[in-house]
């Protein structure tokens, strides 16, 4: 049987000339969002820092930790871009392997930060495998497509062999637990699946399935019982499980329209938890105001269609379901965090991309971005 490696390698050498260049909107977009991303780090962490013990009461060190890695992401961003998509799809299946034994392995050797075990520690810094997972099931579900290809719509080709590997990637982050991290992972794999040309019946009794899952989490989790009861009514609360989106809440209503000035927030103070983290969209809305939070949530809308534009004129079936794919999880993310911060969402360990503080997770994010520009250098050059 045919590997999507061997054959887009093949088609690689049959091909007509392409554009040599990667996209250049694509790339500006996100470099532009990575700076402002990086500028909040800035302004959301150094009240933090400067309090905190841990940091040698250094302001700026959230920051100088994130510009380094923001622009060790970026030379990896431009690196990867230069690889041909065959090389992905030869390397889906070591990538989702690693991805299985680094979550097999935080169980065991990971660290904790509050409930959960999601991180293992690397000495100068941890990261989370679901972050590799995340990536891993769009490579490895885009391969299998490719090589399933009119199979896809049978239940031995087009369902039992994804829903193993789903089963157990989310079975080891419930383990973690890092339950957002599953829903994500779910509905990549749900979205690939049906790009792959899955029947719709099965998206029906996956979600039959997933809803008596959420019942049973809900029974067995007081974890995420108590996100849900919080999310609901979490003035019922305030010094509890509600006291986060309670300070969330109050940053973005005291922004107002034009909000209070870059460097200017008050909720940063030691009020709001996170907030250079999965709550840092609470201080963009909070110094830049409604204005200057449209005005991102706009850059990351045009990012995303752009994204998928590139995958509607990708010349081949594996770089058109990497490039949705990675498309789409960046909008997943995007989307649920800022409902996560204003209170439309239970509250969940869900960064917003680009900005959230976090190096080994903007690495990625950046990979990932350079993974669709090799895939737009692909694209047949207009004549």
């Amino acid at each position: 049987m045919e590997y999507a490696g061997t054959r887009l390698a093949r088609d690689e050498e049959r091909a007509p000339a392409r554009r040599a260049a990667f996209d250049a909107p694509f790339a500006a977009l996100t470099l532009l969002l990575l700076t402002i991303g990086v500028v909040m780090v800035l302004s959301a962490s150094y009240a933090r820092a400067y309090f905190s013990a841990s940091t040698g009461h250094n302001a700026a060190y959230y920051f100088i930790r994130q510009l380094g890695f923001a622009a060790a992401g970026t030379a990896a961003m431009f690196i990867l871009s230069r690889f041909p998509m065959s090389f992905y799809a030869r390397m889906s299946f070591p990538v989702l392997a690693a991805s299985v034994v680094l979550l097999a392995l935080v169980p065991v050797i990971g660290v904790s930060q509050g409930d959960a075990k999601r991180w293992i520690d690397l000495g100068f810094t941890t990261f989370q495998p679901s972050e590799i997972a995340k990536i891993a099931v769009i490579l490895y579900f885009a391969a299998l497509i490719c090589r399933f290809r009119a199979r896809m719509r049978t239940f031995r080709y087009g369902i039992l062999p994804f829903a193993a590997v789903l089963l157990l990637i989310v079975g080891l982050l419930v383990l973690e637990p890092h339950f957002s991290a599953a829903i994500i992972i779910i509905a990549i794999g749900a979205v690939m699946l049906f790009l792959g040309g899955a029947r719709l019946y099965w998206f029906i009794g996956g979600g039959a399935l997933l809803l008596g899952a959420l019942a049973v989490v809900m029974a067995f989790f007081p974890y995420a019982s108590n996100r849900i009861a919080s999310w609901l009514d979490p003035f019922s609360n305030t010094q509890g499980v509600g006291y986060q989106i309670i300070q969330s809440l109050y940053a973005i209503g005291s922004g107002g329209l034009f909000g209070l000035g870059l460097g200017h927030g008050r909720q940063k103070y030691l009020y709001l938890p996170e907030e250079h983290n999965d709550f840092i969209f609470a201080v963009v809305c909070e110094e830049l105001g409604f204005v200057g939070a449209v005005a991102i949530l706009l850059l990351f809308a045009l990012l995303i269609i752009r994204g998928y534009y590139l995958a509607m004129h990708m010349r081949d079936r594996f770089s058109f379901l990497v490039t949705a794919g990675i498309t789409t999880l960046l909008a997943i993310q995007v989307i649920l965090n800022v409902a996560v911060v204003t209170n439309l969402a239970p509250c969940t360990g869900i960064s917003l991309p680009f900005f959230s503080y976090g190096g080994t997770a903007l690495m990625i994010q950046l990979g990932e971005m350079g993974i669709i520009l090799s895939a737009s250098r692909e694209i047949p050059a207009k004549t």
